[in-house]
């Protein structure tokens, strides 16, 4: 789910609680040792993003912040936000080329360079809560 997370409304705040949850607590928060990543840039993109990253001429970049059930990937552009919802279960992280991790929901795609051991850390973190909260398969019973 593409959102303008621009501006403060609860319809909006709504969809992305009922998505992913509610942000973490500050204990949770310094217990994981943070949820947010480093600054990320972005190299490609689905149709739909690449749209609104070339209204304007800065370098695109964009952060992942983890929640409950999912994580959120926010960008700017011109001088707007935007957010991509992405819960758990719709959530595929791939790692191409050397340095390049891709990240998808649905329609959806974002590459990003991970050329440091920070952001490649960050995505160990992610992939590892997602398995520790995952819901029991079928095949574990």
């Amino acid at each position: 789910m593409l959102l303008n997370v621009s501006y403060t409304d609860k319809k909006v705040t709504q969809k992305i609680e009922s998505e992913v949850g509610k942000p973490f607590t500050l204990k949770e928060r310094i217990k994981m040792n943070g949820i947010g990543s480093p600054k990320l840039f972005i190299t490609e993109t689905s149709i739909d993003i690449h749209n609104l990253l070339v209204l304007d001429n800065n370098r695109n970049s964009c952060n992942i912040e983890m929640r409950p059930n999912g994580i959120i990937v926010r960008f700017r552009s011109l001088l707007e936000t935007f957010a991509l919802v992405i819960p758990f279960y719709k959530l595929t992280i791939y790692k191409g080329d050397i340095g390049i991790y891709s990240i998808y929901r649905d329609n959806y795609f974002i590459k990003v360079q991970a050329d440091t051991k920070a952001i490649q850390k960050y995505f160990r973190k992610i992939l590892d809560y997602k398995a520790d909260n995952a819901p029991t398969s079928i095949d574990d019973l």
